[in-house]
């Protein structure tokens, strides 16, 4: 019985020893795991860690603001679309005869289902979809492509990019094979790397095309109603009202889309109102049209004709790219409710009732709009028409400074200024530069071409230019990024392509007419963005190639003639990982550093925004106690660059918070070694930690990757890694002083840092000037040497674009030879 009683003892004495072990190894895997979770790491190599997830403005709006912006988007996207029955008649019916009534029910037709496939389905209920984070456009297809495939033609992907809030996608995890294989196609080609890159600024040049053209066609078209004052007249009057439109842009969407937003509502209730009152007049029986079958009967009779006649009832459609360029200005929901509630339907009954009143006299083709309207209707149509007209180059000038903003911010296009003119609604932006641009194109072009017909052959080719590059693009997100069923995918592009495919045919067949314009524009444009993106290229690629190595810093912090300088220096580098070629340059002209020193690259991330709390990385340069950190500054496309002070204070704070935050690890981290030589530890515990360190390898991107074993007396880091606190004696950080502890000394260098910003802040930036090496090709050389720096020389600088005050800037010129 006793010896029972002992062995039950002994048995409850072991569970306790068992238990006790289990308790404490439970106790230092909840100290790992919460030394896990405090440490997040602001590597440029490692993830950053996550934050709460953010949404694209377009998701942030109630329905109150959401009917505000679909008022207000009357006024700025459907000016162009709401104008085009001005001359889709007299442009279709070019010989200004009809030789058979029926052709008009089957030219109705075909404006009838165009409308319906490319503006409603395509574009309102498909394309608008393809946003990027509430943003449309050709660059933020391009942007969204870029966000799910390595396709961007500069390597500068970081791991923390995809950690963003707006940078992770909402498509699930585990792909589909099919999307994983073109992906990996188009990651592994560098043909197809290009070809997107140039598909996108043909895109993106060919809506710039129609912001120069949408002005001149519209307001000719308009002011054509007083036809008996002349042509020249007729053009006088219309430059004069394009100068007054592009003087007023500088005052912002905001404002002036709520004064045009009236004047097209009530444009849109003249045209539909007026449209029923002649259907009902003349005859109903041209709702005939909605029969597809005499759209094909039209084409039967017509043949070649009514093939090249195409490229006047495309002009129905004008516009509708910006509904998609324009998002950004508004939101999705608002430009659903606005189209598909009153665009869709004025348009439709304004175009049956010039049908309807064309079967009644089908010799007033040449002016079908202003000689259908009543008599007591006809003097308050035209002035709404006109100001409808000038309202309607809103749509692509708007569109067009959008997509320049998106493209400046993704390197593909020269240094402009642009201007956020609303606090109130994000997108809205002005530039200056291409205003004044856009304006003397639309003047010259406007007192050229003279008349609305050979506008129009020019304006075809780039409308469905554009639509043709959408449905690629947007295919190709349906297969990678939304991974829709191939039967959908296929009957996508097979209606759209083959539809826009016909349009195309048409309206090229008018090039030596006109169609030759847009091209022209095109071409030049595309040579423009092309050579600004090749160089920066090549130059962040010689910056890679030449950044300087850790060796050269040790050298200089024991270098004596090397003095420190009270304050802090920004040097300015493009380079996300290791320090610029051109710091060593500045030494040998300037042998002096401030106290404190951060290379900060601002780097264009392709998403919309970046939350502020997730725009600033850190990492220390070593050796740490010479004061010298890595920045890197994250922008999205829609992102204001902020003013010097404010931006000075983000950053001084944001590096104030870096240091704290290693000072809480290093405490954690001093503790936990400081149990650990307390407590009995085995190999099995090290194993624990071991493989609780190397979890983040193959799990959450949360975890930190860190492989730490008992044994050792220093972490052993990941390449590339922060390395926050070294706890032997050799760390050259004041961190392992006798009875200073990591927070006492983290409060300590943020007052540092405070006291050098109240020194003050001086900006140091480089002044690279490129050329091409000398055993380049021909090309090459026109390219870097003269294109280039034609470009560089008369946009803005960089510390105009920065907003960088001159009496704090430092430039010190370096030659790049690439």
């Amino acid at each position: 019985m006793s010896q029972e009683v002992v062995d039950g003892r002994e048995a409850a004495t072991e569970e306790g020893i068992d238990s006790a072990k289990e308790a404490n190894e439970n106790k230092l895997k909840e100290r790992k795991m919460s030394w896990a979770k405090l440490r997040r790491v602001d590597s440029l190599n490692l993830e950053a860690g996550r934050v709460s997830t953010g949404e694209g403005h377009s998701s942030k709006v109630d329905w109150r603001r959401t009917l505000i912006l679909a008022f207000q988007s009357m006024g700025v996207v459907y000016g162009d679309i709401g104008t085009s029955p001005l001359y889709v008649f007299s442009s279709t019916f070019t010989d200004h005869k009809i030789e058979n009534k029926d052709d008009i029910i089957g030219v109705l037709s075909l404006i009838i289902y165009t409308i319906v496939l490319v503006p409603m389905l395509k574009y309102v209920f498909i394309v608008l979809r393809a946003n990027d984070n509430g943003d449309g456009g050709t660059f933020a297809l391009y942007s969204l492509i870029c966000r799910s495939a390595r396709v961007g033609l500069i390597p500068n992907d970081q791991p923390e990019d995809r950690q963003l809030s707006n940078y992770r996608l909402d498509t699930p995890s585990n792909q589909l094979r099919r999307a994983q294989k073109i992906r990996e196609k188009l990651e592994n080609s560098k043909t197809s790397k290009i070809v997107l890159f140039l598909v996108t600024i043909l895109g993106t040049s060919m809506v710039i095309g129609d912001g120069v053209l949408t002005p001149c066609i519209s307001v000719l078209s308009a002011v054509s109603g007083i036809s008996s004052l002349g042509k020249d007249a007729v053009v006088g009057i219309s430059v004069a009202i394009l100068i007054v439109l592009f003087s007023v842009q500088r005052f912002g969407t905001d404002k002036v889309g709520l004064s045009f937003a009236p004047i097209i509502l009530l444009w849109f209730t003249f045209i539909g109102g007026i449209g029923l009152y002649n259907l009902f007049k003349y005859n109903l029986g041209v709702l005939r049209a909605f029969n597809p079958g005499y759209a094909v009967d039209y084409f039967r009779r017509n043949g070649k004709k009514g093939w090249i006649s195409l490229g006047g009832v495309v002009l129905c459609i004008t516009g509708t790219e910006a509904m998609f360029a324009d998002l950004g200005h508004f939101n999705i929901q608002a430009i659903q409710i606005s189209f598909s509630g009153i665009v869709f339907p004025a348009l439709l009954a304004a175009y049956s009732g010039q049908a309807a009143f064309l079967t009644e006299f089908p010799g007033e083709v040449e002016h079908t709009f202003y000689n259908s309207i009543p008599d007591p209707l006809y003097w308050p149509t035209f002035v709404v028409a006109v100001a409808a007209a000038i309202i309607a180059s809103q749509a692509m000038i708007s569109g067009a400074f959008a997509i320049i903003s998106q493209s400046l911010s993704l390197s593909c296009f020269p240094r402009v200024k642009v201007v956020h003119t609303s606090a109130k609604y994000e997108g809205q932006v002005y530039i200056p530069e291409i205003n004044y641009l856009l304006m003397i194109a639309c003047v010259i072009v406007c007192v050229g071409f003279k008349t609305t017909e050979k506008i129009g052959n020019a304006y075809g080719i780039a409308v469905v230019a554009v639509m043709v590059i959408t449905t690629c693009m947007v295919t190709l997100i349906m297969l990678i990024i939304w991974k829709t069923s191939i039967w959908w995918i296929a009957l996508f592009l097979v209606v759209f392509i083959s539809i826009e495919a016909v349009y195309l045919s048409a309206v090229l067949y008018k090039f030596k007419q006109g169609g030759f314009l847009p091209l022209a524009f095109s071409f030049v444009l595309m040579v423009v963005m092309g050579v600004w993106h090749y160089v920066h290229k090549e130059r962040y690629m010689f910056e890679l190639r030449n950044k300087v190595s850790s060796d050269y810093i040790k050298d200089l912090t024991a270098n004596p003639h090397i003095n420190r300088v009270p304050g802090i220096g920004l040097l300015y580098s493009e380079l996300v990982q290791g320090i610029p070629p051109i710091f060593p340059h500045f030494i040998a002209n300037v042998p002096s550093i401030h106290s404190i020193l951060i290379f900060v690259s601002i780097k264009n991330i392709p998403i919309s925004k970046v939350a502020l709390e997730e725009r600033f990385l850190f990492r220390h340069v070593e050796p740490r106690d010479y004061r010298m950190f890595r920045c890197v500054v994250r922008y999205g496309y829609k992102d204001l660059i902020e003013r010097p002070t404010e931006f000075e204070q983000q950053l001084v704070e944001n590096l104030k918070e870096f240091i704290r935050h290693e000072s809480y690890i290093s405490e954690a981290r001093m503790e936990e070694q400081s149990e650990q030589m307390t407590e009995p530890m085995n190999l099995q515990h090290s194993t624990i930690l071991v493989n609780d360190g190397i979890v983040g390898r193959s799990g959450r991107s949360s975890t930190i990757h860190v492989v730490e074993s008992q044994q050792q007396n220093h972490p052993c880091l990941s390449s590339g890694s922060i390395q926050s606190i070294q706890v032997d004696g050799k760390s050259t950080n004041s961190f392992s002083k006798m009875g200073t502890s990591p927070i006492q000394v983290a409060e300590e260098e943020m007052q540092i840092v405070q006291k050098a910003k109240e020194k003050g802040v001086v900006y140091l930036l480089g002044e690279a000037e490129v050329v091409a090496e000398e055993n380049s090709s021909l090309f090459k050389q026109i390219a870097v040497n003269y294109a280039y720096s034609f470009l560089r020389k008369n946009f803005r600088q960089g510390e105009k674009v920065l907003e960088i005050p001159r009496a704090r800037l430092l430039r010190v010129g370096m030659t790049y030879e690439i």
